[in-house]
Formats: structure tokens, sequence, C-alpha cells
């Protein structure tokens, strides 16, 4: 059996990490994607609103977290994996905003990534195609951050994790940065290659990749091993919705909006070993509290029914 894990988010909290760790286990969780992104939002990052939260001396962060470290370790939860601050680039942005997202907010994550004890930590390509005109030359520029991170990477013994993306323009969702399977690889493969360690990896998410219509099956085989994390989620295929998934349907003989077979057919044929995660935070925003803990129970149930059927 493959081993389940969900974000951390509108779980855990700072006030008393070891209830929300002890409350994932109950529930059949055995693994968390420790949400640092929460710590500084995206909405606030596009609108320069930057908090004080990464200010800190690391020392000082390593504290504030530790709490949630001997929690997770109390409880038996690993720290799987974890979401960077994202965006990691703001176009239009200052030089001096750029700047603190990739000095300081990129480089204390990857810190606090190494002091938590988890081994990926997922990243946000760079949305600059329609301002450069091409998806090579927007690669480039996450290239270059990349590049920044690497050293760190390698040091700490952590993998970034690329993610499929999707973008909004006039209205439509569209291809984002890292929805060329292909293309990923060869990227990977480069980079791991010039650094002599497995430094970069790929994060698929299931939610991103139904809005902008992959296959899935085809992306999964293509990416083969360089597949390291997930994020699984479920949405209407119009809007990234983090539901539960199995939540949608497309007709009114309930046919899933989302590729689920594609999705388990995949990840057997790649003979996926990593964890099940999802990344369905808003879900227990949408439940009342007092359901939390079975909606909780409900989501590790998918994820052992995913399991059972990629190991047949």
């Amino acid at each position: 059996m493959l081993q389940i894990g969900v974000q951390t988010k509108n779980v855990v909290e700072d006030a008393c990490p070891e209830e929300g760790f002890a409350l994932l286990k109950c529930a059949g969780f055995s693994c968390v994607d420790f949400s640092l992104n929460g710590y500084l939002v995206n909405k606030e990052i596009y609108q320069s609103q930057i908090n004080t939260f990464f200010d800190r001396p690391i020392r000082e962060l390593e504290t504030f977290f530790a709490p949630h470290k001997k929690a997770a370790q109390a409880a038996g939860i690993a720290i799987n994996q974890m979401h960077m601050p994202y965006p990691n680039y703001v176009p239009g942005g200052s030089r001096e905003l750029n700047d603190y997202l990739r000095d300081v907010v990129a480089s204390k994550s990857m810190e606090l990534c190494a002091f938590l004890g988890c081994p990926y930590i997922v990243v946000h390509g760079f949305k600059l195609a329609r301002f450069l005109g091409s998806e090579e030359r927007e690669w480039e520029q996450t290239e270059r951050f990349l590049e920044f991170l690497a050293p760190m990477a390698r040091e700490m013994g952590i993998t970034v994790c690329i993610e499929n993306l999707y973008d909004g323009i006039g209205g439509h969702m569209v291809e984002g940065p890292c929805c060329n399977a292909q293309k990923s690889a060869i990227r990977i493969d480069r980079l791991n290659e010039k650094y002599h360690a497995e430094i970069l990896g790929f994060c698929f998410d299931t939610g991103h990749a139904n809005l902008v219509g992959l296959d899935f099956e085809r992306f999964l085989t293509t990416l083969g091993p360089r597949l390291k994390v997930l994020h699984i989620h479920d949405n209407d295929g119009v809007s990234d919705l983090h539901q539960i998934p199995f939540t949608f349907t497309k007709t009114r003989d309930n046919r899933p909006s989302t590729d689920w077979e594609g999705f388990v057919q995949g990840l057997r044929r790649i003979r996926y070993d990593g964890v099940l995660s999802f990344e369905t935070a808003p879900v227990l925003s949408a439940f009342p509290d007092a359901m939390k803990q079975k909606t909780l129970v409900f989501l590790a149930e998918i994820g052992s029914y995913f399991s059972r059927e990629i190991g047949r």
C-alpha cells in the first residue's frame, strides 16, 4: 500500500500543532504536505503586500516551527513534501520585490525544508510566456531560479519539484509552465546531470491537468521516475477548486470530470512508489468544523482506494 498524505493547512494550527497532527494520524494519514505557502499567500504577493514573516532570522523561524516538527514526530507523521510560497517572480513587480522573493523567501524556504526533514519542495515556474513571447524564453527565466536553488538543494539533500500549471487569459484557462511532459523530462535530466544529484523532480497536479485537458496517463508515463510528488484534487474543468476526487461529473450518467482512470493507469505503469498526497485544504473550509474528522477520514479512504487500484 502506498502512503497517504494531505496538506497541513486548515488542520494543523500554530497554537497547538500536536492536535492537528494527531487528528491526521487518527484519520488515516501517514504523511503531510507542509503548507509553508500559507505564511505568505499568493494574492498578497501579487499585490506587493509582503508580510514580515520571512524577515525573521532563520534560527527564529526554526524555533517557530520546532513544535510542528516535534508534533509530527510524536504522531508518527512524515513531513514528506512542502510548498514554497508562490509566485517566486511577479511580472511587472519591482526589482526589490522579486529579489526579496528569491533571496529571502526562497532561500529560507529551503532552509526550513531541511530543518523539518522534508525531502521534496514544490515550486511554481514563472508565468512569463505571454510577456516574453515563447515557452522557451519563459523556461529560461525559471531555470535561472532553479539554478539559484540547485546548490542548496544538493547540499541539503532536497529535490525541488516543478509543477504543471495553468494560466488565465481572456477568461479562458490555458496551459501554463511545465505542461509539456517531454520537455520537462529532458530539462529535469539535464539539470540533474549537471549537478550530479537529484536536485530536480516533478509534481503532477491533477486539478491543473484537468483544467487544461492534459492526457493523464501519457503525461505520467512520460515523466516516469522523475515524478516525485502529487497534488491530488478535483474540479469542474472550469475553476481551480481543489475539491474531493470524484466530486464533479461531465454528464448525467456521472462520468467523472477528471480522468481518474488515466491517473491510476499512469501511476501503475511507472510503478509509482511515492505518497498519494491530497491538495484539498479548501474542502475543510467548505464542510462544517464538526465534520472535519469525517471529511479527513473520507479523503484517506479515497487515497487507500487509489493505492489498491494502482497496486493491482
